[in-house]
């Protein structure tokens, strides 16, 4: 393992390395530097963090177990658990980064919330923290997404939510998060709630900083389990990639712990049907930040396939573009089937039915090398709901 020590803390200009920034259209800049000022006053601020945790305590359900897989670890030949994210109220980590943006929305003032949606979690979080605050919700979805997570839409709209298709190229995440962006210059007084760790700086600190109540109860539960409270390696499955940084956060500057991005392979590697973008992509800029992302030799992004609606995005978040680059986190990338795989796996074996995002990490056990010493915790990012369309048609259950 590279011993490189990356930071989760970007430069004053958003960056991270040589990625991240905010690369955005002039109307746009009062909103980004409006955001960065209020967060700047308020992350530290008492009555805002208690308010935070009061929400994740009372409402999420925090903390999430971490949870000991008996039949994993005698599979894997060491300590495996699981963070149990799928158990969060509305079953995935993407509550906790909503209910965080939603308390800053409130602060400046705003009564209408639009955010972007690949598998739905982050569109039904932000859903359900909209209805909770009294506030109107937007959110884009590619229409190929709305079709294959329709239990999700079905629950934002039930929650109040307006759903708008995005119908132009891939129809998928992409798309969704271009139509926002053109929305949100059109309607400037709107707050964009960004959900993974992507977009123009201050957005990926933000979203990173409230996912980092995952690695915070990670290092707690496992000292309460094991006397120890670094596990030897971290498993994070990355679209953009909100939940790796929260399992990864406390975890950067320990460098005995190795952290594990795991990326859609799609159909393979070298099928032009995958998202693996840290082995496929190069530096570009996409959606108001440098990052890695697929590109053509024309700089034209190129359109990204997984199984799984969350990972199916053509770039990731600058953190992981830099720390990826930098050695300190090991990119592995997983195909769909592998994926499909650990799924039914685990739901056979376990009584857990994973997300087909955290299934891809859930398969990485069986790409990487492990021995008997290791303790090592998966992110299970969300639970597999809205995925049994997909577990029907490819299984028989």
């Amino acid at each position: 393992m590279n011993s490189t020590i990356d930071t989760h803390i970007p430069d004053e200009m958003g960056f991270y390395g040589e990625f991240g920034g905010a690369f955005i259209p002039e109307l746009l800049h009062p909103n980004v530097e409006e955001l960065k000022t209020v967060y700047s006053n308020l992350k530290n601020d008492s009555s805002f963090k208690s308010d935070f945790l009061k929400l994740l305590s009372d409402y999420v359900g925090r903390p999430t177990p971490l949870y000991r897989s008996e039949k994993l670890s005698i599979e894997f030949g060491c300590e495996v658990y699981l963070k149990r994210e799928d158990l969060n109220h509305t079953g995935a980590h993407k509550i906790n980064n909503a209910l965080g943006q939603i308390l800053l929305a409130k602060k400046m003032g705003k009564v209408e919330i639009i955010a972007e949606t690949g598998a739905g979690q982050h569109g039904v979080a932000t859903a359900t923290a909209c209805a909770l605050m009294g506030l109107r919700c937007k959110v884009f979805m590619g229409e190929i997404d709305i079709e294959r997570q329709a239990p999700n839409v079905a629950r934002m709209q039930f929650l109040g939510a307006e759903v708008i298709p995005a119908v132009s190229g891939s129809r998928t995440l992409k798309d969704a998060t271009n139509e926002a962006i053109r929305y949100w210059i059109n309607n400037p007084n709107s707050y964009y709630l960004i959900g993974s760790v992507v977009g123009p700086h201050p957005y990926p600190q933000i979203v990173a900083d409230f996912q980092s109540i995952i690695s915070e109860e990670i290092k707690k539960q496992l000292f309460e389990a094991t006397g120890n409270m670094n596990p030897t390696k971290v498993i994070a499955c990355v679209g953009g990639g909100s939940n790796a940084a929260g399992a990864f956060y406390h975890f950067y500057d320990q460098p005995e712990v190795e952290l594990i991005a795991v990326e859609a392979a799609g159909l393979g590697l070298g099928s032009g049907k995958s998202a693996a973008t840290s082995i496929l992509g190069k530096p570009g800029v996409l959606h108001g930040s440098k990052t890695i992302l697929m590109q053509n030799e024309f700089g034209q992004v190129t359109e990204p396939y997984s199984i799984s609606a969350g990972l199916d995005y053509p770039g990731i978040g600058p953190l992981h573009a830099h720390s990826i680059t930098t050695g300190r986190t090991i990119g592995v990338s997983v195909t769909d089937n592998e994926a499909l795989e650990a799924a039914k796996s685990l739901s056979k074996n376990e009584g857990i039915i994973p997300a087909l995002e955290s299934a891809h990490a859930l398969a990485a056990l069986s790409k990487i090398t492990l021995n008997s010493t290791d303790v090592v915790v998966v992110n299970l990012s969300g639970r597999g709901d809205k995925d049994m369309a997909t577990y029907i048609n490819h299984f028989t259950v």
